[in-house]
């Protein structure tokens, strides 16, 4: 069922890598939106008055919108080429904190979501497709390292916007920084670029389709159904902490206190939210260069039982502000390679000409994982306890991690061999 194929390969690493590079710029500018959102909630709250639960719509709509528009994205990626539309994006992302820094209604910070759920979702869906098609032998370190921008990249300037909040007003931070990303997202935009037919080198240690399937063909696959199954298990999770840590922190008495390094001092929130932007960052690159290696559903069983245990952990000894720190940065960083597991899986499984659609497509599993955020905080007030929604969302990353290994792992062997894909070297000991 095997066959070998033998292309010339004319690609300059210096230029793929530079491609690389401006990805990662992009997706660093886009993350604050969802990264920075959980400083903004409890000022919104003090300055209106407003029902958390009701803020916490406006990120669930973020969400939804950045996710499910993804696969028309895809379409236009396909047919307008990255440039144009992730300079779109960033228009539309600079263009949506402007909007909530004048927003006086819960409609206007719904509207600021939509617009920024339309940015982010061209930026996200963008680098990753340019990412996957430049570098085939690479897909999990070189989508890990993209996906790392965008989990890492609120970290540079979370201090920054906390400060600007503290001292200002979230208005103001909302309208500066919101000016500063778009027009950082427009700049890179600028040099994006799609690899010609001949500039890709194919894996030689992980099974990867040399078939590219359509749209529809991979939604008539069973394995596209459980990896959709297994990124709304694992995400619900992470996009609970994103947009709750706050809260959390707050209800669980941890949010002030002060943690001392010794050769500095930061309250355990700000701390927490700085170390887990960085561990979500590394989590992406590091598990996808793993991944690589080892094979991507080993690494899923890896990342995803690490995280339900921190999950658990957290729910348990939290209300420690020392606890409180280092569990959310285990968790962050079990949760953050989701983002390259999956994309290089679909890649390597329907192959990289109708990507975009078909990743576009099971991305959507983080919208469907938005729905939970605001059950999140019903469900807490329903039991008095976050310990409730924690053990929840732990369970199905557990499950996420039973699948990989014992579902996911054979139907992908079954699904190369029907697809007669190229069996490089020492891939059939990983299958």
């Amino acid at each position: 069922m095997a066959t070998s194929v033998t292309a010339p390969i004319t690609v300059q690493p210096s230029k793929r890598w530079l491609q690389l590079i401006l990805g990662v710029a992009c997706m660093v500018a886009a993350a604050n939106i969802q990264y920075a959102w959980t400083l903004f909630v409890p000022e919104i709250q003090k300055t209106f008055g407003w029902d958390r639960a009701a803020i916490q719509v406006a990120f669930t709509i973020f969400v939804v919108v950045q996710t499910w528009l993804t696969p028309i994205e895809g379409y236009f990626i396909d047919k307008y080429g990255p440039s144009r539309v992730v300079m779109f994006g960033g228009l539309m992302t600079g263009l949506a904190w402007v909007i909530n820094s004048y927003a006086t209604s819960l409609t206007g910070f719904y509207l600021g979501s939509v617009a920024g759920g339309i940015g982010v979702g061209c930026v996200y869906a963008t680098c990753i497709n340019n990412a996957l098609k430049w570098f085939p032998d690479k897909r999990g370190l070189a989508v890990g390292l993209t996906a790392g921008g965008y989990g890492a990249g609120s970290a540079l300037t979370i201090l920054p916007i906390a400060s600007m909040i503290s001292h200002g007003s979230y208005a103001q931070a909302f309208f500066i920084f919101g000016l500063i990303q778009g027009a950082v997202i427009m700049l890179a935009a600028i040099g994006l670029r799609s690899p010609a037919k001949d500039q890709v080198i194919f894996s030689t240690k992980v099974l990867q389709s040399r078939r590219d399937y359509t749209l529809g063909e991979a939604l008539r696959t069973p394995v596209f159904y459980v990896m959709l199954l297994m990124f709304t298990c694992t995400v619900t999770g992470g996009l609970m902490a994103v947009a709750q840590l706050g809260v959390i922190a707050q209800d669980l008495g941890v949010k002030e206190f002060q943690v001392n390094l010794y050769f500095f001092a930061m309250a355990a929130l700000p701390f927490a939210l700085m170390l887990d932007r960085i561990m979500n960052g590394i989590s992406r690159p590091l598990f996808g260069y793993i991944s690589d290696r080892i094979g991507r559903e080993k690494t899923m069983f890896i990342a995803f039982t690490m995280e339900g245990i921190g999950i658990v952990a957290l729910g348990y000894f939290g209300s420690n502000p020392w606890a409180f720190v280092i569990l959310s940065g285990i968790v962050f960083l079990a949760w953050g390679e989701v983002y390259s597991l999956f994309s290089a899986t679909a890649a390597d499984t329907f192959g990289s000409k109708h990507i975009g659609k078909i990743y576009g497509v099971l991305y959507c599993a983080k919208g469907f994982a938005a729905l939970f955020v605001p059950l999140g905080n019903i469900l807490m007030q329903a039991t008095g306890t976050w310990a409730t929604v924690l053990y929840t969302v732990a369970i199905m990353d557990l499950f996420a991690a039973f699948l990989a290994v014992a579902v996911l792992r054979p139907m992908l062997k079954r699904h190369h061999v029907a697809n007669g894909s190229v069996t490089p070297a020492g891939a059939l000991a990983h299958a």
